[in-house]
């Protein structure tokens, strides 16, 4: 499907059928993990990786923010289309209320922390899997800017899990992460508007 398809599919998806297909993506994520975990890779060792230490967790929390706050300083400094995703974050996130939206960020980082980092990266390295990471964001693979931009962020958070060796960590990293940006959305803050108003065009 190339960029116009694609994009047009989403303009033409409702706001019910968007948040559907989005927790069916998350769904199948987490069947795609299970299966790997229980037939291919048979690890016994995936809860170990989920370790309650506050320290490391504020670790999480608090590169997740950064990541949010360096995205905001780009968003102000670069041109809008530099971050067109085809308008799908800003249809997901602008008619949900924060609690809402703090769901669909834990799904999102649950789900996909522990496929990516817990499963895949454990299992193949961390090349491979932010690759992998990189494309099933398929919307990134039409902007380069994009999709540099999540290769570099799936480096940089598989980087973190090998450092603590700690799901958690990454899971609260990505937690805050959707959870800032979506309200972000919401709320048109720190001049997203400005990206709202390249996708209408």
């Amino acid at each position: 499907m190339n960029k116009e398809a694609y994009f047009q599919l989403i303009k033409e998806l409702s706001e019910k059928q968007l948040i559907k297909h989005l927790y069916l993506t998350q769904l199948l994520l987490l069947t795609i993990a299970f299966i790997l975990h229980t037939f291919i890779f048979k690890s016994s060792t995936l809860k170990e990786l989920f370790i309650v230490d506050v320290n490391e967790m504020w670790l999480g929390f608090a590169a997740g923010v950064a990541v949010v706050i360096f995205d905001v300083i780009l968003m102000k400094c670069l041109p809008a289309e530099y971050n067109d995703d085809g308008g799908l974050n800003h249809r997901i996130f602008s008619a949900r209320n924060p609690l809402h939206i703090a769901f669909i960020a834990f799904v999102v980082a649950f789900v996909e922390e522990l496929l990516f980092r817990g499963i895949l990266q454990t299992h193949l390295g961390l090349w491979i899997s932010s690759i992998i990471f990189a494309v099933i964001h398929y919307r990134y693979l039409f902007n380069w800017f994009l999709f540099a931009n999540i290769i570099i962020l799936s480096l940089i958070i598989g980087v973190l899990f090998e450092w603590t060796e700690n799901i958690l960590v990454t899971i609260i990293m990505h937690f805050m992460i959707d959870f800032l940006l979506g309200i972000i959305i919401r709320y048109q803050l720190f001049g997203y508007n400005k990206v709202n108003q390249w996708i209408d065009k």
